[in-house]
């Protein structure tokens, strides 16, 4: 009886949390604007319905052995989140730089499979982007990745500028979403072990020291000559230009893109 008491207190705890989670997740004005509302989705929910049910909600999925979790955007029909499950500040966390740092690009990569099932069909590498914002661009004090479709406008951009995109950081020549981005390119069908927070601050010295200040974007890329890979685009908030380094807006959440030949 002691054992069913303990069991029934832990299930009404959850499905407190789920609905507490379910409110943060929906855009309450009391909750999902406070800075520490993902984080208790993912370690407050996500986490503890794993080790009690073994399954993830409110989350999508949760990769215990990587160390992170994929958050739906409920407010959004397409976009997911990855989160790690451990506490990362943000783009200024150190630990994004460390020598054993999980590469959460290549996970955010991966788990676009999501974005495609929320949009009920398959999406080509070059309609997909991950971004994630500056200090001054975000309302969650976790780190966390949006994964979602790409501006067409964007997507044309950057076909249009591919023979001046290089293997190097360099400044683009068009605007992006009314932002000035450098760039560069990375070859291949997965990032791998090439962490694009570690080849932007080792690539941009500038960058490295002022990290808060940096948005970052990976989008995939399926290149003239056939080969696949990714366009990485930086840029950092600039106040007196009105910039708050925001990389999310190369992204559409409506996915317009999809409607494109």
């Amino acid at each position: 009886m002691k054992f069913i008491t303990v069991v029934a207190r832990a299930w009404v705890a959850v499905l407190g949390a789920i609905a507490l989670g379910a409110l943060i997740l929906t855009g309450s004005p009391a909750s999902a604007d406070h800075p520490g509302a993902l984080w208790r989705v993912v370690h407050g929910l996500c986490l503890r319905d794993m080790a009690i049910s073994g399954r993830p909600p409110p989350c999508l999925a949760v990769n215990r052995q990587a160390g992170y979790a994929v958050v739906p955007d409920l407010r959004r029909p397409t976009q997911v989140l990855l989160v790690p499950t451990t506490r990362i500040g943000g783009i200024e966390s150190p630990q994004i730089l460390a020598p054993d740092a999980v590469n959460y690009w290549q996970a955010a990569w991966d788990e676009r499979r999501w974005v495609e099932r929320r949009a009920g069909r398959s999406i080509p590498r070059d309609r997909v982007g991950l971004a994630i914002n500056s200090v001054f661009s975000r309302s969650q004090n976790q780190l966390h990745i949006h994964v979602d479709c790409v501006r067409p406008d964007v997507r044309r951009a950057l076909m249009e500028n591919e023979a001046v995109i290089g293997s190097v950081w360099a400044p683009l020549p068009v605007p992006l979403a009314g932002r000035w981005f450098t760039a560069r390119r990375l070859s291949g069908d997965e990032l791998g072990q090439r962490n694009p927070f570690v080849l932007l601050a080792r690539g941009d010295p500038v960058a490295r020291r002022r990290m808060p200040l940096e948005t970052l974007a990976v989008i995939g890329a399926t290149f003239s000559d056939g080969s696949s890979g990714f366009y990485l685009l930086s840029d950092h908030a600039d106040f007196l230009l009105g910039d708050t380094g925001f990389a999310e807006g190369l992204l559409d959440h409506r996915c317009a893109v999809l409607r494109q030949p």
